[in-house]
């Protein structure tokens, strides 16, 4: 998961757009839209993430450095 990536993708694309993106490279097809990543795993974790932020977003009115840190800690907290 590279931070800068999801950025872009949060600051360029619509939740529309990033969500047929995902479902796209969940089938094993290629997204209409770019999304980083050295792999497919990649590239669902970025538009994945992103998603995740847009959300948190418009349903908490949050800027996106206060999204993205509660994203990040909710992945941390998953992990341990």
């Amino acid at each position: 998961m590279k931070i800068p990536a999801i950025k872009q993708l949060v600051e360029k694309y619509s939740k529309d757009e990033l969500e047929k993106a995902e479902a796209a490279i969940a089938d094993e097809q290629k997204p209409e839209i770019e999304i980083p990543g050295e792999d497919e795993g990649e590239q669902l974790t970025h538009a994945y993430a992103a998603l995740q932020i847009i959300q948190s977003m418009e349903e908490n009115e949050l800027d996106f450095k206060t999204a993205l840190r509660e994203y990040t800690g909710r992945v941390r907290n998953s992990i341990s």
